[in-house]
């Protein structure tokens, strides 16, 4: 017997959590918190995305302590105070069907910068409410950007603390999926680059050294996230910095991720999402339509572990070719999302299937009407 091909709207199990479909609501920074607490933006923001159809939704970034933020208004998930309203937040959106999941990051030498809608992106002083950025190195990412202090080794080992407990309260929150953040140039891929990091010790220089410490913090959330849950690891899968005289090692490449990612897989996480870039203001993308679902691809095929394609996915039969294909076994769609709230729902007429609209909006929707019954814990 063959058995038909995966496809966008066909279910994915991992650990206890069955996903209903291959869609996620990719992370998207929203900037609007007060001390890192989820508020009424997030749970409609987040909340329609769930209404929408999609079968995971993702939170922004959300900081493992205040100095792990980029910006003052940053989610944060670094107390037990964070912790009740992102509950709320969980409950809503597994009652639509979906999953509740959230990234949990620390921004790294790109942290404690200004809201992006200021007349002027800068880093903001500590004395004018801003907090000391840290890296792998004392290495600036960019002109305009705060000055870093390199981590020595309590710093490291408060950093993997940070995730640890940001894990076991992502648990408490109701979360049945979490994702590390190793990519974007934020503090895990800072490290992973030979660019950011030009470490002496034994976490900078040689492969091996520049991946010991992001595994540290892989394994601590692993090791506080339940079991029976899965974790997901986003990464840069390259910097998109080739090597010249003026940049004589080049960046992260792809070669390196897949390496990466074999790690990954020996830990215990069960998805690579995969992106790039975001580490040096030397990258050149090339951007287009489906521009990093290679990576993706590749990862998969050669590593043997699940991936998420992300970047300039917009239209349901391409999102749909990529997981038929093999490409990825999910895709994450961000200013899609925003644009359309209901992109899953549209999918779904457009690819023919069957469109899962909640009651109170089945008078207006086209095509197949289902309702919706709640997740039952766990995903079970």
């Amino acid at each position: 017997m063959t058995l038909a091909p995966d496809h966008l709207f066909s279910a994915l199990t991992q650990r206890s959590v069955t996903f209903p479909n291959r869609i996620a609501v990719s992370p998207m920074c929203q900037y609007s918190y007060v001390d890192g607490i989820s508020n009424d933006w997030q749970f409609v923001h987040l909340g329609s995305r769930a209404v929408g159809g999609a079968g995971v939704v993702f939170t922004e970034a959300a900081a493992v302590s205040p100095e792990g933020r980029i910006t003052r208004g940053d989610l944060g998930l670094w107390s037990e105070a964070h912790v009740a309203p992102l509950a709320r937040l969980t409950a809503f959106i597994q009652s639509q069907g979906a999953v509740p999941a959230i990234q949990i990051a620390h921004a790294g030498r790109k942290a404690s910068m200004d809201l992006p809608w200021a007349a002027e992106l800068k880093a903001v002083p500590v004395d004018a409410g801003g907090w000391q950025a840290v890296g792998p190195t004392a290495d600036k990412f960019a002109e305009s950007y705060a000055a870093p202090v390199a981590l020595d080794r309590a710093g490291m080992d408060k950093v993997v603390a940070d995730f640890a407990a940001t894990a076991r309260w992502a648990a408490e929150a109701g979360f049945l999926l979490a994702e590390v953040h190793a990519a974007h140039g934020y503090l895990l891929h800072a490290f992973l680059s030979p660019l950011s990091n030009r470490r002496t010790d034994e976490y900078g220089g040689s492969f091996e050294n520049r991946v010991r410490f992001p595994l540290e913090v892989v394994r601590a959330v692993r090791a506080n996230f339940p079991a029976e849950l899965p974790v997901w690891v986003r990464l840069s899968v390259t910097d998109w910095v080739e090597a010249s005289g003026e940049v004589p090692t080049g960046g992260l490449t792809v070669d390196d991720s897949v390496a990466f990612a074999r790690l990954l897989k020996e830990e215990g996480i069960d998805l690579v999402d995969c992106s790039s870039g975001g580490n040096d203001p030397r990258q050149q993308i090339p951007v287009g339509a489906g521009y990093q679902v290679a990576f993706a691809e590749r990862i998969r095929r050669e590593v043997g572990i699940s991936t998420g394609a992300v970047g300039m996915i917009t239209a349901p039969e391409q999102a749909d070719q990529i997981v038929r294909t093999g490409q990825a076994d999910v895709v994450l769609l961000a200013r899609e999302m925003l644009r359309d709230p209901y992109w899953p729902l549209h999918a779904a007429e457009a690819l023919h299937k069957p469109g899962v609209w909640p009651v109170q909006y089945e008078r207006a929707a086209r095509g197949k009407v289902e309702r919706r019954a709640p997740l039952p814990k766990h995903g079970k």
